[in-house]
């Protein structure tokens, strides 16, 4: 069976990203439109209601007006790459490996995770639910990003001055992002969330440091990684490594991909701790995510146009 799929809002650098790895593929047919088009709200709104898959990848107030386009008895089902609907009733989060493949696979409304939660998400959710980390500690998170997160405009920004080693951001701490990796890992606060940018287009390390000898209720860090291993045990996409390096890279030419590494990290005497993810930031944390979705709603090979 061939579904048909429009991709709103396909020329922005996610959107390019999903067409890529649709492309060529015979179980979708893309709904393309051009320039006036896509300017055009009836022509948005018709293609919206006759897809059988709409992913919007679009501002956060365009998604919602996407949405509110869909005619009540439409039988399209939309997933949403912006932060619109991550934490909004009625709509799943599109983390296969946290939700269960079988709950994207039955949605017709699914949130796409951010990047930076993606790593957190997954490196804290499975451990807070197995009680080996408390839910009611104050968590903070140290990320670093590829530019290419932060759309066309950042892109034009880092590539048009060239002289930019390091951006950090977020300073009035009520980011976009607290709210779903809250919500999606069961915590009683918000965490606190320090992201920054570096000179390289795609890739992200998320790091969650742990002083396991204040926490009332941490478990060592051997039991830690155990417990993810456990968890992503028949998760194709995730890696849990047994090493731990004395340093972790990302590089300026960081290939694409839609895998995701995760380390525990630990000193001698078991004090502290340093959770890290890596993955790239286009990849599981953002076209290669809605690929995936796609795949499961649609009852495809779940890897299928993905980059493993």
């Amino acid at each position: 069976m061939t579904y048909t799929v429009f991709i709103d809002g396909a020329e922005g650098t996610t959107g390019l990203e999903i067409a890529q790895r649709l492309e060529g593929r015979a179980e979708f047919d893309i709904i393309r439109l051009s320039d006036a088009e896509r300017k055009d709200p009836d022509c948005r709104r018709t293609s919206l209601n006759f897809a059988d898959f709409a992913i919007l990848c679009l501002p956060d107030d365009a998604a919602r007006e996407a949405v509110a386009m869909l005619d009540a008895d439409s039988g399209t089902r939309v997933i949403d790459a912006s932060t619109a609907h991550r934490t909004a009733p009625g709509w799943i989060y599109g983390f296969p490996e946290l939700v269960g493949p079988s709950v994207v696979a039955g949605a017709k409304r699914v949130a796409n995770p951010g990047c930076y939660p993606t790593g957190f998400l997954a490196l804290l959710a499975p451990l807070v639910r197995a009680k080996l980390l408390p839910r009611d500690w104050s968590y903070s998170v140290n990320a670093v990003s590829g530019y290419s997160g932060g759309g066309k405009g950042l892109i034009a920004r880092f590539e048009e001055e060239g002289d930019i080693a390091f951006r950090s951001y977020g300073m009035s701490l009520d980011h976009k992002h607290l709210a779903e990796m809250q919500k999606n890992a069961g915590l009683q606060y918000p965490p606190v969330f320090a992201p920054a940018v570096v000179p390289a287009f795609r890739g992200m390390l998320v790091e969650i440091p742990l002083g396991l000898s204040a926490m009332r209720t941490a478990a060592s860090a051997d039991k830690l990684r155990a417990e993810l291993a456990r968890y992503y045990a028949d998760a194709p996409l995730v890696t849990v490594h047994e090493d731990r390096p004395a340093e972790l890279l990302l590089r300026a030419d960081e290939p694409a991909s839609d895998r995701i590494d995760l380390w525990v990290m630990a000193d001698e005497a078991g004090t502290s701790a340093r959770l890290v993810a890596r993955l790239d930031n286009l990849g599981k944390g953002a076209a290669g995510a809605a690929v995936q979705s796609l795949n499961l709603m649609a009852g495809c090979d779940p890897l299928a146009g993905l980059r493993v």
